[in-house]
């Protein structure tokens, strides 16, 4: 299986989805604000959404399950600056929330974040920082659909086989960058998978844990 970490290497304009960002550093300071959770978050260039909270992202802690008190163990896959992982911790006090991400610059502003909020549940970490032995009861995860394909797919393979037997997924995936693709694909992989809403040309996808 190949490593979670794999992705594209630094492009010429700085994609979010290169380890180490080639652009300048521009920080800005956005609000995150839920009905349950408001925060300040840092962001800076060379990170996904830098510039605003992205409307996928907030349909998704808008209208995903909040985790159960009983999901001890929770992962942000593709953390950027931390505004689902902080949430999902500011909801979930007594739950781990491990916040990953290859970006470098996203992992430091993410644990500023979270430092800065007081949240001292969220562990943040590099693809393959997270132990082996590490088993998620619930992953939340706008996933960087632009790494390509392929690319995704094994992203995808190499965390959702590591959801606890009863542990649940949430995605959130634009129809127009493949939503209904991906829905079929998960499940001739084994995932039982199914669209839990539609906002806005996005998908929050359910998927299970396959057997």
């Amino acid at each position: 299986m190949p490593s979670p970490s794999q992705t594209p290497d630094a492009t010429p304009d700085g994609q979010y989805f290169s380890a180490s960002p080639d652009v300048a550093s521009d920080p800005r300071t956005l609000e995150l604000s839920l009905p349950d959770v408001h925060l300040r978050l840092v962001a800076d260039r060379g990170v996904f959404a830098a510039d605003h909270i992205d409307t996928g992202t907030k349909y998704l802690l808008l209208d995903a399950p909040i985790p159960p008190v009983e999901a001890r163990t929770i992962a942000d896959i593709g953390c950027g600056y931390g505004p689902i992982a902080l949430a999902l911790a500011s909801r979930q006090p007594d739950s781990t929330v491990w916040a990953i991400d290859v970006n470098e610059r996203a992992r430091a502003l993410c644990e500023s974040n979270a430092a800065d909020a007081g949240l001292t549940n969220v562990r943040v970490v590099e693809p393959d920082g997270v132990p082996l032995d590490v088993r998620f009861d619930r992953i939340y995860s706008n996933p960087p659909i632009r790494i390509g394909k392929a690319a995704l797919h094994d992203l995808l393979e190499c965390w959702l086989d590591r959801l606890t037997p009863d542990g649940v997924a949430y995605l959130v995936v634009q129809k127009h960058l493949g939503a209904d693709s991906l829905t079929r694909w998960l499940n001739e992989q084994g995932w039982p998978t199914q669209k839990l809403g539609s906002r806005k040309a996005f998908r929050i996808l359910e998927v299970k844990a396959r057997s």
